[in-house]
């Protein structure tokens, strides 16, 4: 029982379930915005939004982490790849797996939802195999396939008009944390591919990912000022904006306390979507 009850952590690890869930949860907002919180009339619909998104966003991360194996072998060695706990064969065939069911399960939505699901894995594609390599434009991938989330809970149930601000936020928050997470990772990534600090330096990536937070900040209180959220969702994403804020100074001292500030003040956001969903 020991063994099995490993084996199935190390595949939690591996998909990062706790990413996945939370993919999961940004598609359910999304379609609860869209349908004004109908969404429970499209149950079947939102369902397997969520379920595609989840098995998607698990293709992904298994996917990063057989292709980034052996620059996680000196960057984050604890992971079930470098760490010897799974195979890098086994993760292959998982990858295919999930993503041929994240592919199927969109089936069952609409057209508009299997397009998305088609463009976000022929970016997710690029970016492990191409894209990455390449500074910013790795950066931007990984900030549409995060937004991109609201969107697909979107069309799955109406039009995705409604979550443009939610899906510009998303995106600005995501393209500063990834150029942060870069900086933080210079040495680690030195001769495998060229980021963005590579190619310009540390502090134009710093510029340029100040510049992303900050138009985070700008654009999350347009749902509030739409009449789409309430005082629930103000107060919990000014929280979000603080911490963002706070990254975007803090990454002058620390990459790393700033891209984990970073990735604290997306939880928060996260929060505040689902409260301003909810009605809080």
């Amino acid at each position: 029982m020991t063994d099995v009850g490993g084996t199935v952590r190390n595949y939690l690890m591996l998909i990062r379930f706790g990413n996945c869930a939370m993919s999961g949860v940004a598609a359910f907002i999304g379609g609860f915005v869209v349908s004004a919180g109908g969404v429970f009339r499209h149950a079947d619909a939102m369902a397997a939004a969520i379920v595609t998104v989840f098995l998607f966003t698990a293709a992904g991360n298994a996917l990063n982490d057989y292709i980034d194996s052996d620059i996680d072998a000196k960057a984050h060695p604890a992971r079930p790849i470098p760490s010897g706990n799974i195979e890098r064969e086994k993760a292959r065939r998982l990858v295919y797996l999930l993503f041929a069911a994240a592919v199927i399960s969109s089936l069952l939505i609409n057209a508009s939802a299997v397009a998305i699901v088609i463009i976000s894995l022929g970016i997710m594609l690029a970016y492990e195999f191409r894209l990455k390599k390449l500074g910013l434009t790795g950066n931007i991938s990984i900030a549409w396939l995060t937004a991109s989330l609201f969107l697909f809970g979107a069309v799955s149930v109406g039009t995705p008009a409604p979550v443009w601000a939610l899906f510009a936020t998303s995106f600005a928050a995501t393209l500063g944390r990834e150029i942060i997470k870069d900086i933080q990772d210079e040495d680690a990534d030195r001769g495998i591919r060229k980021t963005l600090p590579m190619i310009i330096g540390d502090r134009k990536s710093m510029l340029i990912s100040s510049t992303a937070l900050l138009s985070a900040v700008a654009v999350s209180p347009f749902p509030y000022v739409l009449h789409q959220f309430g005082l629930g969702y103000l107060a919990l994403v000014a929280v979000a904006d603080i911490l963002f804020v706070t990254s975007a100074a803090l990454q002058v001292r620390s990459a790393a306390r700033a891209q984990s500030t970073t990735k604290t003040a997306m939880y928060v956001a996260l929060l505040a979507f689902l409260a301003g969903a909810l009605g809080v």
